[in-house]
């Protein structure tokens, strides 16, 4: 979906829409109300938001689960599988699978770990335990009271923030910023703070701070022309990226969050570019919604976290074994 624009500042849309905001709001607080979470015998990460959009949730997590692959720790990934068929529990096959059935950010984490696709949280944690998970890292999942987490990190796009700070559809919000933040053991702000997101925080909250970069191997856009295209949470951060880069951006198109690219869709861009002289560039998380013999036609840019405080952010990991 399009986030829609009254969500980022407050006006009178919001206001129209906050009943519904709170009824959307009681309920979700019932659900917790309602819900003994499950505990497993080894430690759950979720990184979560309380925004709808792209936070930049999938990359925290790809690098807390290479951080702790590192320290020799076998982590399992699990994911709603959004946008997918598949309702699990399901060990997502990267040789087999594709968007249309287990979703593309299960995809993106299949490539680096084992990936679990799961609408109930709790047994698809459950399965990842039973196949030798010692750690289990949720990309998203925070609002789901079914799983206990051991350590739970709110990641915030620091040029959105909290938007509105309403309750959907009124505004972004998934749930109450207060209760939300109240399960939080940290936050995470990627990109510079420029709408007062540490603020807003309580001050006892510990706050991370990073930014998302392009890998090393993308150095080969930097001065291309590019045509880029992205259907992701906001397109926008992703066309700056290739700025930063040293592109030039002769054209780009958003298209809606988890958007399934038709064939005819990436032959047209494709010829678009070529017109102008220019590469046909996308994100990995769109890569992997083009069909097979279209994918080759476009570049990929890839991306990680770089984080300003590594060791604030392995002085918390260290405290799962505690």
């Amino acid at each position: 979906m399009r986030a829609p624009a009254f969500w980022t500042k407050d006006g009178v849309a919001g206001k129209v829409l906050n009943p519904a905001g709170v009824i959307f709001g009681a309920i979700c607080r019932l659900r917790w109300c309602w819900t003994s979470p499950v505990s497993l015998s080894v430690p759950v990460i979720c990184v979560g938001n309380l925004v709808v959009g792209g936070a930049g949730k999938t990359p925290v997590a790809l690098s807390l689960g290479e951080r702790l692959r590192r320290n020799g720790q076998t982590i399992h990934f699990l994911s709603r599988g959004y946008g997918g068929t598949e309702r699990g529990p399901y060990r997502v096959d990267t040789r087999f699978d594709i968007a249309a059935n287990v979703g593309d950010e299960a995809l993106l984490l299949a490539a680096t770990s084992p990936t679990w696709v799961s609408h109930d949280r709790a047994a698809g944690a459950k399965a990842a335990v039973a196949a030798g998970a010692e750690v289990v890292i949720m990309d998203d999942g925070y609002q789901n009271p079914s799983l206990r987490k051991d350590l739970s990190l709110l990641v915030v796009d620091g040029a959105y923030g909290f938007g509105n700070q309403r309750l959907m559809p009124a505004g972004p919000l998934r749930e109450l910023m207060k209760d939300g933040l109240a399960r939080a053991d940290a936050v995470v702000i990627l990109g510079v703070d420029k709408v007062g997101v540490r603020a807003s925080l309580p001050n006892h909250l510990p706050v991370l701070t990073g930014r998302i970069v392009a890998e090393p191997g993308n150095l080969r856009l930097a001065g291309k022309r590019v045509v880029a295209f992205a259907g992701i949470g906001r397109p926008g951060k992703f066309f700056e990226l290739l700025q930063e880069l040293g592109c030039e951006l002769v054209e780009s198109q958003s298209y809606p969050d988890h958007h399934m690219y038709r064939e005819n869709e990436v032959f047209v861009l494709a010829e678009k570019a070529a017109k102008l002289n220019a590469l046909l560039v996308t994100t990995s998380k769109d890569a992997v919604r083009i069909s097979e013999p279209m994918r080759s036609m476009c570049d990929v840019l890839t991306v990680t976290v770089s984080w300003d405080d590594e060791s604030a952010l392995d002085k918390l990991l260290s405290l799962l074994g505690s």
